[in-house]
């Protein structure tokens, strides 16, 4: 999908730590930041709250009239649904188990796809999700895949959750995380997979800073983005 604005899509499965990469590398760049994985939560969220989570040509409908709206608020996330502030309700893990459903689904995936595409713009765009340099940016400017060991990425969700002060045990995490892994990478529509041209960083032992830096050390040799980010 050409574009007059460079794309870097950050692909990986949950917990790889594909967020916060790409909300710092958006952030060093001054680019735009898509969150695919929000969209997917909320059709999931308004789904749910509509009393119909399972039909398939109900989710696309919502997919393509959702009023969904992305800023800040004293410089934390904020997340508007039709009118309503749906910031905490779209990062739990039930909302995330049903997005991982929802995603599944073809029409769906269909009807996001140009929502998606309308983020790329000037000065450039950084898209994180599971299908983002295979399907929805097959022409982007760089294209990465995060992994970690699954016990990490476990690990990584456990402490996030604990953090918001949510209690929730390891065991069920490493669970959802697994069968989550399973579901995205069988889907017959845009299953989870690294892009032909992608590079691959293995974040297990790695920090977010020295992540971004290894991007930034492509994108510069690349000759995209500022030369001092």
């Amino acid at each position: 999908m050409p574009s007059a604005a460079p794309i870097v899509t950050v692909d990986g499965p949950s917990g790889s730590g594909k967020g916060t990469i790409s909300r710092g590398l958006a952030s060093r760049l001054r680019w735009h930041l898509l969150d695919s994985g929000a969209l997917y939560r909320l059709v999931a969220l308004a789904a749910a709250r509509r009393g119909n989570p399972d039909d398939p040509e109900e989710l696309a409908r919502i997919a393509r009239s959702m009023d969904a709206s992305f800023g800040s608020v004293g410089g934390a996330e904020q997340v508007m649904l039709d009118g309503e502030d749906a910031t905490v309700a779209l990062r739990t893990e039930e909302t995330g188990e049903a997005a991982s459903r929802v995603a599944a689904v073809p029409q769906v995936r269909e009807a996001l796809l140009q929502r998606q595409r309308d983020f790329a713009r000037p000065p450039g765009l950084v898209a994180d999700g599971r299908d983002m340099g295979t399907v929805v940016f097959p022409a982007a400017d760089l294209k990465v895949f995060l992994t970690a060991t699954a016990d990490e990425r476990a690990m990584r969700r456990h402490k996030q959750l604990k953090g918001k002060g949510i209690d929730v045990s390891l065991r069920d995490l490493s669970w959802d995380i697994a069968q989550r892994d399973a579901r995205d990478a069988s889907r017959p529509v845009a299953p989870l997979r690294p892009a032909p041209d992608a590079r691959t960083i293995d974040s297990t032992d790695l920090t977010p800073e020295e992540v971004i830096a290894r991007i930034l050390q492509w994108l510069e040799a690349a000759g995209i983005g500022p030369k001092r980010a």
